[in-house]
Order: C-alpha cells, then sequence, then structure tokens
C-alpha cells in the first residue's frame, strides 16, 4: 500500500563518493547535512564506474560493505548501491534524475566536496545538476583560497550554498598510503573500518 503523502520524506539529500575507504571526515558531513538540511533520508552512494578517477578503485563489495559499517548507527541514512549495479560509466546527473522520479515532490540536496565542486564544470551535463539538486558544499579545511572559488562558482549555480561545518583534515588518498605502509589509520577511520581493512588485506601493496 502506498503510504499517505504527508509521510512521504521531503528532503533527500544525496552523497556520492569512492568511499575507498569511508572515513570519519564523511561521517561528520553527513551528521552535519542531516542536522543543517533536516534531511528525511540521506542516500549514501558509493561509486560505481568511477570516470574520473585515474586509479582503480577497490572491489565494490568492499567499498559498499565499508560503507554500511561506517554509517550504520547514524539515523536516517540509506546505504544505497545503485550506482554499484549501473553498466558502463556512473553520472551523478543520472542518479538525481532517478531519485527524482522515486520521491515526486521532494528537494533534492547534493553533498559534495570543495575539489568536486571545482571540478563542477567538468561533470557529464553538469548544467542540469542545479536544476535537480540544491548543491550543498563541505569545504576541506586545508583549503586555500576557498571563498573566492567557492564565489566564482556561485556566479555560474546560484543556488549552490555552503555547509556550515567545522571543516575535518582526512584524505582516503592519506589512509590509504598509512595502510599501505602498514601505519595506524584509527585515528582517521572508525574501529570496525579499520578491522575491515586489515581483516580483507586491502591497500597493502601486490
Amino acid at each position: 500500500m502506498t503510504p499517505p503523502v504527508a509521510a512521504q520524506p521531503r528532503r533527500i539529500g544525496v552523497f556520492g563518493g569512492a568511499f575507498d575507504p569511508p572515513h570519519r571526515g564523511h561521517y561528520a558531513l553527513a551528521a552535519t547535512a542531516i542536522d543543517q538540511l533536516q534531511l528525511d533520508v540521506l542516500h549514501i552512494i558509493p561509486t560505481g564506474h568511477a570516470w574520473h578517477k585515474s586509479r582503480a578503485l577497490s572491489d565494490a563489495s568492499h567499498r559498499l560493505a565499508m560503507a554500511r559499517l561506517a554509517f550504520a548507527d547514524l539515523p536516517r541514512v540509506l546505504v544505497d548501491g545503485r550506482e554499484l549495479v549501473r553498466p558502463g560509466p556512473t553520472y551523478t546527473v543520472d542518479t538525481l534524475q532517478h531519485l527524482r522520479q522515486e520521491y515526486p515532490g521532494a528537494q533534492l540536496y547534493l553533498l559534495i566536496g570543495e575539489d568536486q565542486a571545482r571540478a563542477l564544470p567538468s561533470w557529464s551535463r553538469w548544467e542540469q545538476v542545479p536544476a535537480l539538486a540544491i548543491i550543498c558544499v563541505a569545504v576541506r579545511a586545508d583549503s586555500t583560497g576557498a571563498k573566492g572559488q567557492f564565489d566564482a562558482l556561485k556566479a555560474q549555480v546560484p543556488s549552490l550554498t555552503l555547509l556550515n561545518m567545522p571543516p575535518v583534515a582526512i584524505s582516503a588518498t592519506d589512509i590509504r598510503h598509512r595502510a599501505a605502509m602498514g601505519q595506524s589509520i584509527d585515528p582517521l577511520v572508525f574501529e570496525t573500518i579499520a578491522r575491515y581493512i586489515d581483516q580483507h588485506h586491502l591497500y597493502r601493496p601486490t
């Protein structure tokens, strides 16, 4: 039975990324967005075939499992594996279009990092994205000149907004490097993720 209209989620967050691995910065962004944007649901969507990545991602099954572990205790989060089963390159605009069909009349909020915001004009059919979702940008802690870059992009995308959160200086690249070198990653990821990485021998040199 279809629930009454009043019970349908109206504010839908969309947070995509490689999550290779998911870390405390990802969690902080998700928690902040849920609170600040008053989201009914936040879709955490691990990237499928990342056309823009120069490196091969870890197997989809590992990234999906780690995402489920990382966000397990965060209310209103749905770890969504749709891009992992989609053939060919995965584009944000396609995912947003599908979600608009699933949540007719709802407002979508796309959560992206500052580096993704700077690269926005290189996205496939990026001009369609602002019509599908309000773009919410989280600025990195180690950013320089972020305000000017943000203002320049906002001139092209007026609906762009900044998430009001203390930036977290954590990078998945650094975590993978530490894991490869046999260094501790405990301060950067949750214990469940560190244990999963160790158990499955992820990021170690072959």
